[in-house]
């Protein structure tokens, strides 16, 4: 299914289909924001804004943080947030209106309807506008959505979007009552709603989702096609039920909040931090794991490993780039950084998931290696002396050997390497048959771009 999709929407060119997305997040996004200001008042419309704006900074830098072995672009986590911000949030209040006036109509109980509404409406109907985003991703952009990481990169831009405008919208109606009141600041109705949305539970929304993200994330490693439908399912339920138990715990008795946010959303939380740090940790592993294979075929130098696998020396050495070559020298050692990963994390889905899971492994891995050695000759020397400043490497009997050799091109377009491409056996673990045939040049092996393990060397 989402490879037809991809194919229909596919069609029309690029900037076609940026247009259409900023039509559509602006469109969206000027409508939510009236209703919303309609809703609180225009005082209460701008108290809210600028206190629903204080946690978004610090949540966005939290998840670029973890996605920052492998950054994802800048356009898809803005249009995650835009979407949760303002598709999002104006397909959950139409539809919760919708539900909770047709339930208070069908029983003629207005107090029974906002139950309802609160616990049994409102938790499937915005964790599935906020999964919709996390699915155009998936379907549309699957190069930048390889794992956990990216799931939960991208359903925390999501979410982060989505609760900026709900907290306008609580803060607005709460200080419309305060202001209706004249209730002083401390003992306000404001002040409660900003200690326990702002305070309290900022990461509730994006707790909420970063569940269906991992379900996205772990379907992304797996080759069978059952799971790529069953585990986004699990994930989204997950983050209903979670949703839903968080708008019962006031329904709970006095102490339903605390309980229910002491035992329950404070350990998720915790438990999920944790996820996140071993999930970045395991990436930078899986990265120094198979970038040691190209650079035992020479398309990188050993010093360069440790360097793209540290986050500190990657840092370093766009650093010493900058200061030696300027800012495009810098732009170029991040590239690069950012292509070595994704080629060692596009080798890591090929191991795990076969040839169903990476069916263009060859002429994606012929790309990156390509644009590897165009930067090379700046980031190589750079990467090199970060790790050695960061003291990355074992000690050394002799000189380092030079990072940026001058090896000539092959006919095809793509340097030679220092020595044969590893054989199949010395990365097992793909079996030798199917579609895994190298698009590698012809000619001997010293002329061919490190193989996928497994691969036969044909065309």
């Amino acid at each position: 299914m989402f490879r037809a999709l991809s194919v229909v929407l596919a069609r029309p060119a690029g900037k076609v289909r940026t247009c259409v997305l900023v039509v559509l997040l602006a469109g969206t996004g000027v409508a939510i924001l009236e209703l919303v200001r309609e809703q609180t008042g225009t005082p209460g419309f701008f108290v809210g804004l600028g206190l629903a704006l204080l946690p978004v900074a610090p949540l966005m830098a939290a998840f670029r943080w973890l996605g920052r072995a492998a950054p994802a672009p800048w356009q898809q986590l803005l249009f995650c947030c835009g979407w949760g911000a303002c598709t999002a949030a104006l397909i959950a209040i139409l539809a919760n209106s919708f539900a909770t006036e047709w339930i208070a109509g069908a029983t003629a109980d207005p107090a029974h309807a906002d139950t309802l509404g609160s616990v049994a409406i409102a938790p499937v109907v915005e964790e599935s506008a906020k999964a919709a985003a996390l699915l155009l991703v998936f379907a549309f952009r699957r190069r930048h959505f390889t794992g956990p990481a990216d799931g939960f990169v991208v359903a925390g831009f999501t979410a982060t979007g989505f609760a900026f405008t709900e907290n306008i919208l609580y803060l607005g109606n709460a200080f419309g009552e305060d202001l209706a009141d004249g209730t002083g600041v401390l003992d306000s109705v404001t002040a409660a709603t900003f200690f326990v949305r702002i305070v309290l539970s900022p990461f509730a929304h994006p707790l909420f989702t970063v569940l269906t993200g991992l379900g996205f994330g772990a379907a992304a490693l797996s080759a069978r096609r059952s799971r790529r439908f069953a585990l986004p399912l699990l994930g989204l339920g997950a983050a209903m039920c979670a949703h839903a138990l968080w708008n019962s715990s006031s329904r709970f008795g006095e102490y339903g909040f605390y309980v229910v946010y002491g035992s329950v959303m404070v350990p998720v939380f915790a438990l999920l931090v944790w996820l996140a740090v071993w999930i970045r940790r395991r990436r930078l592993r899986a990265v120094a794991r198979e970038l040691a294979e190209y650079a035992a075929a020479g398309w990188l130098a050993p010093a360069e490993v440790p360097a793209l696998a540290s986050m500190p020396a990657r840092s370093l050495a766009r650093s010493l780039a900058r200061r030696s070559g300027g800012r495009a020298a810098g732009r170029a050692v991040a590239r690069y950084e950012e292509d070595a990963t994704a080629l060692a994390l596009l080798r890591n889905r090929a191991r795990r998931g076969g040839p169903a899971g990476e069916p263009d492994f060859a002429g994606r891995e012929r790309e990156l290696l390509g644009l590897l050695w165009l930067r090379r000759a700046t980031a190589g020397p750079a990467l090199v002396r970060a790790a050695v400043l960061e003291e990355l490497l074992p000690p050394w009997p002799g000189p380092l050997p030079a990072s940026g050799g001058a090896a000539a091109p092959t006919a095809a377009g793509l340097p030679a390497p220092r020595r044969a491409a590893p054989t199949p056996e010395a990365a097992p673990g793909l079996r030798r048959s199917g579609p895994w045939r190298s698009a590698t040049p012809a000619g001997p092996p010293s002329n061919r771009p490190c193989a996928l393990p497994g691969a036969d060397g044909g065309r």
